[in-house]
C-alpha cells in the first residue's frame, strides 16, 4: 500500500513537473517494440538543438507488432524516458509528437489529373484546398478498402495521420508554388499516411496519462524521411529508408525529395531472438545474448552454428518481405539505389551482410546494385545533439520526430498574411 502511495506521489510530481515547459520546445517520443526514446529539443528557426535525451526499456509483453498492447505499461516507460530527457535538458516540455508503426499504417502517394473548367483562371488557395482535400479523401477510401481486404472484410475506423505534398503540375509544367497559374489541368502528388482508430486511441490515452500536449502522431518512416530530408523544399534526395525495430520494419522511398509512400511488415528484432530462443530452447533473454554476442564475437563457439542457422530462417523471410514491399512501387520507373537504415533491429551484422552482398535484388526494379549503409545522426539535416548521448541509428526515428513537432510548431505559428505561399499549402496539409 505504501509502495504504491509513494509511485502515485512521484508520478503525480513529475506531471507537475512536465507543466512548466512551454515555448520553442518539443518533444519526440519513439514509442518502440523493444525500447521507449524520449528527445528534447529547443527549436531556433529551422535548426534544432538536442538538449535531453531519455531511454526505457520495454517488456515482452507491453508491445504487439510495433503497437501498443498495455498502456499502463507502457505509460510507465514512457514517463521513466521522458523524466530522464527532462533531467538533462534541465526544463519540462509539453508539446509532444509521438510515433505509430504496425502493418496496418498505410502511407501512400495518389497522383490526381483535374481539369480545370475554365483554364484561363488564376489558381487560387481556394482552389488548391478543395483540389488537396479531393484527394485526400480518396486517398482514404483507398486506405480504407486496402484494410477492410485485409481483415477479412471488417470496416474499420481510420484517421489521417501525415500529409505531404510531393508535386504539382500545371499543363506538365511542375510547380511549387501553383497560386497564380493559369492551365487546363492540374496534376497533384500528395503523400497520406492513415491508421486505425484503436491505435491512435491507445497513443492519445498515453499522451493524456502522460500530460503531454500531443501535437501530432506521426507515421514512423514519415519521421525518418523527415529526419534527412529536413526544410530544403527543393531537396533532390532519393533513397530508400528502412526502419528496423523491435517489431516491425518500417519502409519509405523517397524520390527526388518526395516521399513515394511507406510500407510496415510485421518482422524486426524480436522475430530473430524468438527463432534463437526456439531453436536452442533458452530463454528470451539468453537469446537476445546470443544474437547480440554474434556482432561481438561473444558466442561460444559450440552454440555459433546453431545461432547463425536459427537467425538465417528470419533473415530469409524479412528478407522476402523486403521484396514484396518494395515491389509495391510499382508508380515509380526504377527504384533508388541507396538504402539507408535505421533502428535498433538493423545493427544485425548478417542483415547488413544480406543487403549488401547477396543478388536479393534482382527481380526489382533498380538500375543497379544498392549502396547500403546506416544512417548517422551527423547526418539528420537541420539537428545538433548536445547531449552526447545521440550516437547512433537507433535514434533516427526519434530525431525524425522532433522535426514533425518543429514543422508543425512552425506552421501553427505563421501568419498566413505574412507567410510564403509554400508555407500556406502546407498549413492546409495538417492534420
Amino acid at each position: 500500500m505504501l509502495k504504491n502511495l509513494k509511485s502515485l506521489k512521484a508520478n503525480v510530481a513529475s506531471k507537475t513537473k512536465r507543466l512548466a515547459g512551454s515555448g520553442r520546445y518539443v518533444v519526440g517520443l519513439d514509442i518502440g517494440t523493444e525500447y521507449v526514446k524520449a528527445l528534447v529539443a529547443r527549436i531556433d528557426g529551422d535548426e534544432l538543438e538536442i538538449i535531453g535525451a531519455g531511454r526505457a526499456h520495454q517488456g515482452l509483453s507491453d508491445m504487439q507488432s510495433g503497437a501498443i498492447a498495455d498502456i499502463g505499461a507502457v505509460v510507465a516507460n514512457c514517463d521513466e524516458a521522458l523524466n530522464e530527457a527532462e533531467q538533462q535538458a534541465g526544463i519540462s516540455v509539453r508539446p509532444t509528437v509521438i510515433g505509430i508503426a504496425g502493418e496496418l499504417v498505410k502511407g501512400t502517394t495518389m497522383s490526381v489529373n483535374f481539369r480545370r473548367r475554365n483554364p484561363d483562371k488564376e489558381l487560387d488557395l481556394d482552389e488548391i484546398r478543395r483540389i488537396i482535400n479531393l484527394v485526400q479523401s480518396r486517398a482514404e477510401e483507398r486506405a480504407r478498402q486496402q484494410l477492410s481486404w485485409e481483415l477479412g472484410g471488417k470496416d474499420i475506423e481510420i484517421r489521417l495521420v501525415n500529409s505531404a505534398l510531393v508535386s504539382i503540375e500545371i499543363d506538365g509544367y511542375p510547380v511549387t508554388s501553383p497560386v497564380g497559374f493559369k492551365g487546363k489541368e492540374v496534376a497533384v502528388q500528395l503523400y497520406t499516411a492513415f491508421a486505425p482508430m484503436i491505435h491512435i486511441g491507445a497513443l492519445e490515452r498515453t499522451a493524456q496519462e502522460l500530460d503531454v500536449d500531443l501535437l501530432a502522431v506521426a507515421a514512423e518512416p514519415f519521421a525518418v524521411a523527415r529526419s534527412v530530408i529536413g526544410d530544403n523544399a527543393d531537396s533532390s534526395m532519393s533513397a530508400i529508408l528502412m526502419d528496423v525495430g523491435g517489431g516491425t520494419t518500417d519502409i519509405a522511398v523517397l524520390n527526388d525529395g518526395g516521399v513515394q509512400g511507406t510500407k510496415m511488415f510485421g518482422i524486426g528484432g524480436r522475430a530473430y531472438t524468438k527463432t534463437v530462443e526456439k531453436a536452442l530452447d533458452v530463454t528470451f533473454q539468453q537469446a537476445e545474448e546470443l544474437k547480440v554476442g554474434l556482432s561481438d564475437n561473444k558466442v561460444p563457439s559450440a552454440k555459433l552454428p546453431a545461432v547463425e542457422a536459427a537467425l538465417k530462417k528470419t533473415l530469409d523471410v524479412w528478407t522476402n518481405g523486403v521484396e514484396l514491399a518494395l515491389a509495391e512501387f510499382t508508380h515509380l520507373d526504377h527504384l533508388p539505389h541507396r538504402i539507408l537504415l535505421c533502428g535498433g533491429g538493423s545493427s544485425l551484422d548478417m542483415l547488413i551482410e544480406r543487403l549488401s552482398e547477396s543478388n536479393w535484388y534482382k527481380d526489382l526494379p533498380f538500375t543497379r546494385k544498392p549502396s547500403v549503409q546506416h544512417i548517422q545522426p551527423s547526418q539528420v539535416v537541420g539537428m545538433i545533439d548536445k547531449t552526447g548521448k545521440v550516437t547512433d541509428h537507433t535514434y533516427i526515428t526519434a530525431m525524425g520526430l522532433l522535426r514533425v513537432g518543429a514543422d508543425t510548431l512552425n506552421q501553427a505559428t505563421e501568419q498566413a498574411s505574412t507567410g510564403s505561399l509554400r508555407q500556406k499549402i502546407d498549413k492546409m496539409l495538417r492534420v
